[in-house]
């Protein structure tokens, strides 16, 4: 393949069509692909917050019980290959070059699809060319008119969390969210359900009851030691940081639970290995930048910046200076009240190659929420920021706000070696 051709360079043809939810464009490519999708056995998970460490824990124990586990989230923090995994590594650059064409060459000239469609129909190609035993799919957005939504029989579907965001694509109200996340349910294939507000929990059960669905909801994890939890008998590490975790590690294992009854071979010591193993890059991080501790996080909406800031507040620092930056469609006072207080010093930065707030309106907008902030500055750039944030010394500096302003700093710091 030539060395001139790029992953951005195939898929920027379809990047103008944007979010367009719907199944039918997704539905003809994998027709025209002859349905890969029918011949991988999957876990699909759902979710507003949670997903993503959902599917690193199943994937993980999965590879480590000796199955050939493929893995597809989003969104991708530096390069396209993080979507697309293979027991627990990404794919290559060249493979995933190769099934864009193949998707590419699939197109009909008359219905274009959406970037996040051809990169679907890019992992769905993968693992039916791998042959995987099992595949854990992220939804994308929503759920029901999502592009992974194409799969009758999942082995399990998870839904993790509801909370009020992407309301402008999926309805107004709580409820109407989880409607449209309990689209992944499928008549007769088990759930396991994470816990919800009433409104939403109503409305999943409904639905699963309907569908005639086995609903399993896990109580959390209990924590044991520093970094060790039980759920049922199994004694396992906890490598994710936060109190959330107890939850989500919960929601695998009761997962795992559904597969083994099923009559999948998954040893304790599988369980173990495989949620000590699990990496999730992103998502209250630590990660040292010129011999300072950084704690990095995508809290880009409030319920995760709540679960950041009952982190934060567990660590008892003395102050906290927040680096962030912003996508323009979230709830920036929503989280602004979540994770600013008294004394806060406050960095905001723009997030950069997106639809990024504006760092001066949010300051304005920071200031107006939490006027005791004893700090609040703009800057152009993150680099510079974290610089300025990093004089604070005795401050735990926090680098949050989106996934893509995290996907920077890394890209960053791969350019700079």
């Amino acid at each position: 393949m030539s060395e001139f051709v790029s992953v951005d360079s195939l898929l920027e043809p379809f990047q103008h069509f944007g979010v367009n939810l719907g199944l039918s464009r997704i539905v003809n490519l994998l027709a025209n692909l002859g349905n890969p999708q029918q011949r991988v056995p999957v876990i699909h998970v759902a979710g507003t917050n949670g997903k993503g460490s959902v599917c690193a824990y199943l994937s993980a124990v999965l590879t480590e019980a000796g199955y050939r586990t493929g893995r597809y989230t989003s969104p991708h923090l530096v390069d396209w290959t993080e979507r697309i995994c293979l027991d627990e590594q990404p794919i290559s650059h060249e493979e995933l070059c190769q099934l864009l064409l193949q998707v590419q060459a699939a197109v009909s000239f008359d219905e274009s699809p959406t970037q996040f469609e051809v990169i679907t129909a890019a992992a769905w190609l993968y693992f039916a060319q791998q042959q995987v035993d099992v595949a854990v799919v992220e939804v994308g957005l929503g759920g029901r008119l999502d592009a992974t939504n194409v799969i009758s029989e999942p082995l399990v579907t998870i839904i993790t969390s509801i909370s009020r965001e992407h309301w402008q694509q999926l309805g107004p109200t709580v409820a109407d969210i989880a409607g449209e996340k309990a689209g992944i349910l499928k008549s007769g294939c088990p759930v396991v359900m994470g816990s919800l507000p009433p409104d939403a929990d109503k409305v999943v059960r409904s639905r699963a009851q309907e569908l005639q669905c086995p609903l399993i909801t896990p109580q959390p994890a209990h924590q044991i030691a520093p970094g060790w939890a039980e759920y049922q008998t199994i004694k396992y590490p906890l490598p994710l940081q936060g109190q959330i975790q107890l939850s989500n590690s919960a929601l695998a294992l009761a997962a795992v639970e559904v597969l083994q009854a099923q009559g999948w071979q998954i040893s304790a010591t599988a369980i173990v290995n495989g949620m000590a193993k699990t990496q999730w890059p992103g998502r209250m991080q630590w990660v040292n930048w010129h011999n300072h501790k950084l704690l990095i996080d995508g809290a880009h909406n409030p319920a995760a910046a709540q679960v950041l800031r009952n982190y934060v507040d567990s660590l008892k620092p003395p102050s906290v200076t927040w680096v962030m930056g912003m996508l323009a469609t979230k709830d920036h006072a929503d989280i602004f009240q979540v994770l600013l207080q008294p004394n806060d010093q406050l960095y905001l930065v723009p997030v950069p190659d997106n639809k990024s707030a504006h760092p001066e309106e949010l300051a304005q907008l920071a200031i107006s929420i939490c006027p005791e902030l004893s700090l609040c500055q703009t800057s152009s750039d993150l680099l510079l920021a974290l610089e300025f944030a990093c004089n604070a010394r005795d401050n735990l500096i926090v680098l949050c706000g989106s996934l893509y302003l995290i996907g920077h700093f890394f890209s960053c710091e791969k350019r700079n070696g």
